[in-house]
């Protein structure tokens, strides 16, 4: 299949590849991804390179075990709610998410949403995609997502995406949720030190994809400091997939780096 995108939207062969064909690297950490490996093989592109990445395979497959258990964890108390994953891909969350009742919106570019569309078959009715651009102010608008304080909370999810935004632009991202996220609302997306900032060349992956990092955290107030809502919840870093030696290493850098190299953080935000 002929895929056509731009820089950004063309890692997200590097998640796809890493759930379906990862596990064979790092069986622990398999994420059990039903649809990874059928869309990997309708795509029919070679994806070796990426798998020989092996330090990003293990970051995604511990993401993606970081996600889902989050996930399950909102619907579990919100069965009923809505979740949306921003930046989806071709990635399939709801396969771990659906609950009999919860609803679910993916969510990207429309060049992406093109590609994925004859892909990714919706399961349920209570699935539904979106076209948008996050770059774009008003989005929880255009996309319907729930707002109010008789709204029911919603699950969003934004992984592989924030990094390649303005820093500008991701505080505006994080200002719309805290804007109009009904309370008990999550959001949980993954984090970069600003060390990574211009710094995409020297990634196995990224460097073939010509992407970019842009965006970068010097310091965790920054996830709470564009609205007054917004909560920070969780923040783990991925050291603690390396054992005593990685979470020894993030130490021994943390007086001069502040943040995880790479995290993921749960916010979240309180009543209007």
């Amino acid at each position: 299949m002929d895929i056509t995108l731009d820089a950004v939207s063309s890692t997200l062969l590097i998640p796809l590849a890493a759930r379906a064909q990862g596990g064979a690297s790092f069986p622990w950490m398999a994420c059990q991804d039903r649809q990874a490996a059928a869309t990997l093989s309708e795509l029919n592109v070679d994806v070796s390179i990426y798998l020989r990445d092996h330090a990003t395979v293990l970051n995604i497959l511990w993401r993606t075990q970081v996600l889902k258990q989050a996930g399950q964890d909102f619907f579990a108390h919100h069965p009923e709610s809505l979740g949306a994953c921003l930046g989806c891909g071709l990635s399939d969350h709801f396969q771990w998410f659906d609950q009999g009742r919860n609803h679910w919106m993916d969510v990207d570019l429309p060049a992406v949403m093109a590609l994925r569309q004859p892909l990714i078959p919706m399961h349920s009715r209570r699935q539904t995609q979106g076209s948008s651009c996050l770059k774009e102010p008003g989005w929880w608008q255009r996309l319907g997502l729930p707002s109010g304080p008789q709204a029911k909370p919603v699950f969003l999810l934004c992984e592989g995406v924030l990094m390649y935004l303005t820093p500008d632009q991701v505080a505006n991202v994080l200002r719309e949720f805290g804007e109009h996220a009904p309370a008990g609302s999550r959001f949980l997306l993954d984090t970069m030190s600003h060390v990574a900032i211009g710094m995409a060349k020297y990634h196995p992956s990224v460097s073939r994809t010509g992407a970019e990092f842009r965006w970068g955290l010097r310091s965790m107030d920054e996830l709470t400091a564009p609205h007054p809502r917004l909560r920070l919840l969780s923040s783990r870093s991925v050291s603690e997939c390396y054992g005593l030696t990685g979470q020894a290493t993030e130490a021994l850098w943390r007086p001069w780096i502040t943040t995880p190299m790479y995290g993921m953080v749960e916010l979240g935000v309180d009543a209007q």
